[in-house]
């Protein structure tokens, strides 16, 4: 068994779409980054890249490269667990946290579970997401961005 964990955070920015977990949000504005900026999912692909020993999120879809600006994170999700599992590892159960003062997740939590589990490839009870806040601290606190942290467990 080989355990890893991810870590991401990102600015939010006005005229872009809230996607968190694959599921768009309704919130005023949306996260800032070169694929759909899902803290929820680039976490767990850490977290899963890092339990396989395989670099991180940067090292498999690099930001200064055109092929993935605007990409689906679950789309680059599914990509790296593809290689994870051609190593012969097999996803246990993986863990995230959204940390931020909103959006508040639990009207759409299930469905984060679903379809990060449907990336995946995975049953839905084996992902799961869960939100804390920092109490109004530090940049998250402020709205200024969220952040996300996962852990994955993999087994041979």
């Amino acid at each position: 068994m080989r355990v890893g964990i991810g870590v991401d955070a990102h600015a939010l920015v006005e005229g872009v779409p809230l996607v968190l977990g694959g599921v768009e949000i309704e919130h005023d504005r949306g996260l800032a980054g070169h694929s759909d900026g899902d803290v929820i999912s680039h976490a767990l692909i850490d977290a899963i890249l890092g339990a396989a020993g395989l670099g991180d999120i940067g090292s498999l879809f690099p930001s200064d490269s055109g092929e993935w600006e605007g990409a689906s994170s679950l789309d680059l999700l599914g990509r790296a667990y593809a290689q994870v599992s051609a190593l012969g590892w097999t996803l246990s159960n993986a863990d995230c946290v959204l940390v931020g003062e909103e959006p508040r997740i639990a009207p759409v939590r299930a469905q984060m579970h679903e379809r990060l589990a449907d990336a995946l490839g995975v049953a839905p009870g084996l992902v799961t997401v869960r939100a804390t806040t920092t109490d109004r601290l530090g940049f998250t606190g402020r709205g200024e961005g969220l952040a996300a942290i996962a852990v994955a467990l993999l087994e041979e």
